[in-house]
C-alpha cells in the first residue's frame, strides 16, 4: 500500500508524457506531478511534428492543457536535461522517472551523395517549417523544378502535400511565415513520393493519400503497372483492410492520366531503392534500384535509372537522441527498455520506448500500458519519501534557469494566436522571444 504521495518526473511534454501524466494523475490521486521539456513550448509532436494544414490533430492539445492545469502537475519548459539538470538529479528526486523525450534526429539514407547541398531529412524540414527554435535556420534549397522525397509514410505525404498546395489552401494553417514566403516562391513542377517497396506495404493513411485528390493545382500520377491485382494472404487483416482502401485511391489516381491543367504534378513510384544522388556541388539527379517485394521484404533487381532532382528529402524514419546517464540502444535509437521498464523507478513510453511508428493516438495505448506496469512495481511497497520538485526548484533556482511553467505557455499562445491575425497562429521561433512573451 503507497503511504506517501508519489513525486513523479516526465521528460518529455509531447503526448506519451501527457497521455501518462493523465493515467498517473487519475490512478495515484495526491501525487505531484513535473512535466519537463527542453522547450519553452509543451506539446512535442503535436506542436512540431504534425502538419501545419491539419488543424483538427492539432485540436488533441486542448486536452493536453486540461492534464496540465490539474492540481499536481506542473510544466517545467526550457529545461535541459544534460543542460540544466542531470538525469542522476532526476532519479534522486522522484520515485517515478519516465523518459518520453519522442525521435526526431533523422536516420540515414546511407548512400554516395547524400552530404550534397539540397539533400535534407524530413526531420530537419519538418522543424523549418513548423518552426521548431533552431529549425527555423534551415532555409532549403528549394529553386529547382523537381523535388523527390524518399518514404511512404505519412510524413512523405505531408511534406508533398505542402510543397503542393496554393497559398490560398495553406490559409487556414499555422504554417510559419518563412516558410510560407519560401513555398510561395519555389517553381516546383514535379514531386516525386518514392517507396523502396510496393503500395500494398505502404505505411501512409488512406486520408493523407485521399487528400492530393483535392489540390486546386496538383496532378496525381500513377503507374497502373505498379499496381497489384489482389491483396497477399499473408497480411493480416488489418493490414489488408489499410492496403486496399490504399489501393482504390491509387487506382482512383492511375485513371485520371494527365491533367494539362495542372502546374504540378505529383508522382507516386512504388518498388525504387534509392542508390545513389549525383550533382557537383547540390542534388540533381537521384539514382534509383528496381526492386519487387516477396513475403514482404525487398528484393533488389540490379536495374536502376533515375530522374531529375534538384532538392532530395528522406523521410525514413527517426532515431532518438539519447542525454548523459540515460540507458541507451544506439543500434535501435531507442532508450534500453524492457517492455517500458529502464532500470528500477525509470519507465520510457512512445517512440522512445518503441521506435517512431504509430500516430498521435497511437502513444495513448502505449502510454496507458507504461501506466499499468508503474501500478503494478509500486503496487506491493511504500515509496522513499523522495523530495520531488522542491529539490528541483532549488537546482534550478542556484543555476539561474529560466523556467517557462504552464502559465508561462498560456502567455505564449496568446501572443501567437494574437499575431496570426485570423489564422491560427503566427508561432514564435527564438528561444529568447518565447522567453520574453512567457514573461510578458
Amino acid at each position: 500500500m503507497i503511504q506517501k504521495p508519489l513525486q513523479v518526473g516526465i521528460i518529455g511534454a509531447g503526448p506519451s508524457g501527457c497521455y501518462i501524466a493523465d493515467a498517473l494523475g487519475r490512478k495515484l490521486p495526491g501525487s505531484h506531478i513535473d512535466i519537463f521539456d527542453r522547450l519553452p513550448t509543451p506539446f512535442g509532436l503535436v506542436r512540431g511534428g504534425v502538419a501545419p494544414d491539419h488543424q483538427g490533430t492539432k485540436n488533441i492539445a486542448r486536452q493536453f492543457e486540461r492534464t496540465m492545469s490539474k492540481d499536481g502537475v506542473r510544466f517545467l519548459g526550457n529545461i535541459d536535461i544534460g543542460r540544466d539538470l542531470s538525469y542522476e538529479e532526476l532519479k534522486s528526486a522522484y520515485d517515478i522517472l519516465l523518459v518520453t523525450i519522442g525521435a526526431m534526429e533523422d536516420r540515414r539514407l546511407g548512400i554516395p551523395g547524400e552530404s550534397l547541398e539540397a539533400v535534407y531529412g524530413s526531420g530537419q524540414f519538418v522543424a523549418w517549417y513548423n518552426g521548431i527554435p533552431g529549425g527555423q535556420n534551415l532555409a532549403p534549397k528549394l529553386d529547382g523544378k523537381s523535388v523527390a522525397i524518399i518514404g511512404n509514410g505519412n510524413v512523405a505525404l505531408d511534406i508533398a502535400r505542402l510543397l503542393g498546395k496554393t497559398s490560398a489552401e495553406l490559409e487556414s494553417s499555422d504554417l510559419c511565415a518563412h516558410a510560407r514566403i519560401a513555398l510561395e516562391a519555389a517553381p516546383i513542377e514535379d514531386i516525386w513520393v518514392i517507396g523502396r517497396r510496393g503500395p500494398l506495404e505502404a505505411s501512409f493513411t488512406t486520408a493523407e493519400l485521399s487528400e492530393f485528390g483535392d489540390l486546386t493545382r496538383v496532378s496525381t500520377r500513377v503507374d497502373p503497372s505498379q499496381l497489384p491485382q489482389g491483396i497477399a494472404d499473408e497480411m493480416s487483416e488489418a493490414q489488408k483492410k489499410l492496403a486496399e482502401k490504399n489501393l482504390e485511391v491509387l487506382r482512383t489516381y492511375a485513371a485520371r492520366g494527365e491533367q494539362d491543367d495542372r502546374s504540378i504534378t505529383v508522382h507516386f513510384l512504388f518498388n525504387a531503392a534509392p542508390v545513389e544522388i549525383r550533382g557537383e556541388s547540390r542534388a540533381q539527379e537521384l539514382v534509383l534500384e528496381k526492386t519487387h517485394t516477396k513475403n514482404g521484404k525487398t528484393i533488389s533487381s540490379g536495374e536502376t535509372f533515375s530522374i531529375p532532382a534538384d532538392t532530395i528529402i528522406s523521410a525514413i524514419g527517426y532515431r532518438s537522441t539519447s542525454f548523459p546517464g540515460l540507458p541507451f540502444d544506439s543500434a535501435r535509437g531507442i532508450v534500453a527498455n524492457t517492455e517500458g521498464r529502464v532500470e528500477p523507478g525509470v519507465y520510457a513510453a512512445g517512440w522512445c520506448k518503441r521506435g517512431p511508428q504509430g500516430v498521435v493516438p497511437a502513444n495513448r495505448a502505449d502510454s496507458l500500458a507504461v501506466a499499468e506496469l508503474i501500478l503494478q512495481d509500486f503496487a506491493d511497497h511504500q515509496t522513499q519519501g523522495k523530495s520531488g520538485g522542491a529539490a528541483i526548484d532549488a537546482l534550478l533556482a542556484k543555476r539561474g534557469v529560466r523556467i517557462v511553467d504552464f502559465a508561462g505557455w498560456q502567455k505564449i499562445n496568446a501572443a501567437e494566436v494574437a499575431a496570426g491575425q485570423g489564422r491560427p497562429r503566427e508561432k514564435l521561433v527564438e528561444i529568447e522571444e518565447l522567453l520574453t512573451a512567457a514573461q510578458a
